[in-house]
């Protein structure tokens, strides 16, 4: 009885919280103090599943739910949390059928010493770019900076200005919101859906676009849109040491950039990523 209560009052609550995207997890810990505080009173224990419901309904700052095991319980992500969990598996699927039959990459020019940058019109995502290049540090390491730090990414990535994770949902699927630096076309900013496969041989993270209604893009931006990004981690033959890079990027910059134009910066993009990156590890003490 005490839990349909307390649902039901989170349910009333449920429209008017949601709608406001400043309000942080101290405001959540607040309301489950609240919660617990009047269960306390007329039992032992809050039942666990409350406090993850609680979250669940706060959406942006609402991490994972978890079994006491630890393991993801898919019940309870609402069916907006799965659609992105399997929006980016599907992305997901989409990278590798590239990366596993790929199509007659046509060479780009030299952008970036070490790199090398080709392009394909593939249907349904229009001219793909694929940069190929190998980093002087482990899979792991890069790993942890592109996914577990992604927030971080601005310090040694001046083309953006900010990075932030609305929403985890299990261990390897994020929502996030990336504003872009002022650059020649002008400044974008990204709603995304990041989702990651770990395997023996590699470590794939990709991106897709998701649509978030009570986010307007940001004053000053044009809201655009990622088709299809997937960066492929794998080990360098003969040298764990190193990684082979490969990232796969399409892009729609909106407004009115010419197909030309756009087919210049998002390769120059991907050139100065890789040499940021570069500089970024060289910087940086490694285990």
């Amino acid at each position: 009885m005490l839990q349909a209560t307390v649902k039901l009052c989170c349910g009333i609550a449920h429209d008017h919280l949601r709608r406001l995207p400043g309000l942080k997890l101290t405001a959540v810990a607040a309301i489950q103090k609240d919660v617990r505080g009047l269960v306390l009173r007329g039992s032992h224990h809050l039942p666990s599943e409350i406090p993850c419901y609680i979250q669940r309904l706060m959406g942006k700052d609402a991490a994972r739910c978890t079994e006491p095991g630890g393991d993801i319980s898919t019940h309870r992500f609402s069916s907006t949390d799965l659609s992105y969990i399997h929006q980016g598996e599907r992305a997901l699927q989409r990278a590798l059928s590239i990366l596993q039959h790929p199509p007659s990459w046509q060479a780009e020019a030299m952008l970036d010493a070490g790199a090398t940058v080709s392009s394909a019109v593939l249907p349904g995502l229009g001219r793909v770019f694929r940069v190929e290049a190998v980093l002087a540090a482990p899979v792991g390491w890069l790993h942890h900076e592109l996914f577990e730090e992604l927030e971080q990414m601005p310090r040694w990535n001046p083309s953006l200005s900010r990075v932030e994770v609305l929403q985890r949902l299990g261990e390897d699927t994020l929502v996030t919101h990336e504003v872009t630096a002022t650059s020649p076309v002008g400044r974008r900013d990204f709603v995304s859906v990041r989702h990651r496969r770990r395997t023996q041989a590699a470590v794939y993270l990709v991106g897709t676009a998701a649509r978030l209604e009570w986010l307007p893009a940001q004053e000053g931006c044009v809201r655009a849109e990622t088709r299809l990004s997937c960066i492929a981690l794998q080990p360098l033959a003969g040298d764990p040491g190193c990684t082979r890079v490969t990232w796969l990027l399409s892009v729609d910059l909106k407004g009115w950039i010419p197909a030309a134009v756009t087919n210049r910066v998002l390769p120059q993009c991907q050139a100065d990523f890789i040499g940021h990156l570069r500089r970024h590890l060289s910087a940086t003490v490694r285990p």
